[in-house]
């Protein structure tokens, strides 16, 4: 039996060793298969009966001298919108219970991801959890406002060769030549990661991942001035993007959660991917360190795709935005400082801009914080799935859905039927449902859409 089968009969982590050297033990005198497994289970359901058996005694004296983990009575977190399945409403209470947490909230869009759901927000205090940030490190939004006429998107080819030329997608994806930008010249020995990774990144600078990423081209309307935008009344072409920090930010998460699960005391196992690392403790340092590098290797991303799609156009950038939504951040709340994650979720402090996506048929909105201390400063970062991408695949066929698309006005140049809009939670629902969060500022309407092909899966 293996460690999974075992944590699956309710061994606890610190006797799955001991359970694994009795069961050698048992083979070698000829007890295997279902009766090991009845044997486990018997002593499982009550240890003291089994102290002195010639087998498993030693495995009831683990048990029998375990601490059980503490049970810890979780903190209330807010809630907003209803279209939010109990899974991620698990993943939140269990989240809620880690020692150190203080405040949380539940977003709109919200569903089930690794650890802390996506749409997910976690103040902790003086620690942080890796995979709370999530895998792919200050994914992010940005969106360019350029200086050309609506009317010129009718030439649906001269902007398929902008993005096509511009950027790469998928796993691995990478330019001929690598891009020049002022982030490769920061520190990227904080640790070892960031050091062995730093050519992979560099050659990756530029480019889009796979799953939910995208590059396109749409209308963006403003009902009125926006003043921080520069903005008048009327309506632009805009690009916009949602990418992170490509490999070099998931090698920087998956390395550090396993150091943060291997650092768990042993009462405290239950917490799994939601382990954590002490921010005064050289882990936490270089993840802190490394979460910060990613975060602006991200926009730094984001600027070479904006950057060479917009050279490829022949356009010019005159206005944007652009925010994290996979990070963590040292905020002061209730007059104390916490390390808030936003896994999935917008930065929503008062006046502060931002861009939440709808999908490759929907509106995506520019958007300006009010500040709600309830949801720690936070806002959706999209409309959110509804369903999984094995099922979404099974359900729709991407060829109908782009012909669909095309008929309203849609040119998806490349997505996969894990993307298809039916797949989203509705997104007017979503920003209906956080109003006393965020104010429209702008409405982006996509036209010309690009997102990875392939079918590999990315979390948000």
């Amino acid at each position: 039996m293996n460690n999974r089968q075992l944590r699956n009969l309710g061994v606890p982590a610190e006797c799955i060793n001991t359970a694994i050297g009795c069961i050698q033990q048992a083979a070698a005198q000829g007890v295997r298969g279902g009766e090991v497994k009845r044997r486990i289970e018997a002593v499982v359901a009550s240890p003291e009966d089994y102290l002195a058996d010639e087998l498993f005694g030693p495995f009831a004296h683990a048990l029998a001298t375990t601490e059980p983990a503490p049970v810890l009575a979780p903190i209330d977190y807010a809630v907003w919108g209803s279209e939010i399945d109990d899974a991620a409403k698990s993943q939140m209470r269990d989240a809620c219970s880690l020692p150190m947490a203080r405040a949380a909230a539940l977003m709109p869009d919200a569903h089930v991801g690794y650890g802390l759901p996506i749409g997910g927000v976690l103040g902790l205090e003086g620690a942080v959890a890796p995979y709370a940030v999530g895998v792919d490190i200050a994914c992010r939004m940005k969106l360019s406002v350029l200086d050309l006429p609506v009317e010129s998107l009718d030439n649906f080819e001269r902007y398929r060769m902008a993005i096509e030329h511009g950027t790469r997608f998928g796993i691995g994806s990478r330019h001929e030549t690598p891009q020049d930008h002022a982030v490769m010249d920061q520190d990227w020995e904080v640790c070892r990661i960031t050091r062995e990774n730093k050519d992979k990144a560099w050659k990756q600078l530029g480019t889009s991942g796979s799953g939910n990423h995208f590059v396109e081209f749409g209308v963006l309307t403003l009902e009125a001035r926006a003043e921080d935008l520069g903005l008048d009344a009327g309506s632009y072409v805009a690009l916009l993007s949602h990418s992170g920090s490509r490999g070099t930010g998931a090698s920087v998460c998956d390395t550090y959660s396993r150091i943060a699960q291997q650092k768990l005391p042993k009462s405290y196992q239950q917490f799994g991917r939601l382990a954590w690392l002490d921010l005064d403790s050289e882990a936490g340092q270089e993840y802190w360190a490394a979460m910060n590098l990613m975060g602006d290797y991200a926009a730094a991303n984001h600027d070479v795709i904006h950057r060479l799609v917009s050279k490829k156009l022949g356009a010019r950038i005159v206005s944007g935005i652009e925010n994290h939504h996979n990070f963590a951040w040292k905020e002061w709340h209730d007059g104390r400082e916490l390390i808030v994650h936003r896994k999935g979720a917008t930065p929503a402090g008062a006046g502060v801009l931002g861009v939440i996506p709808g999908s490759m048929a929907d509106p995506a909105f520019v958007v300006r914080g009010q500040g709600n201390p309830a949801s720690l400063n936070s806002a959706s970062h999209g409309a959110g799935r509804r369903m999984s991408r094995t099922q979404a695949r099974s359900t729709f066929n991407w060829r109908a859905t782009q012909k669909e698309l095309e008929a309203r006005g849609i040119r998806v140049i490349s997505a996969g039927a894990d993307e298809v809009p039916g797949v989203y939670k509705n997104i007017l629902d979503v920003m209906h449902a956080q109003q006393d969060l965020v104010k429209i500022v702008a409405r982006f309407d996509p036209k010309i859409v690009k997102m990875c092909d392939d079918g590999s899966r990315a979390e948000d």
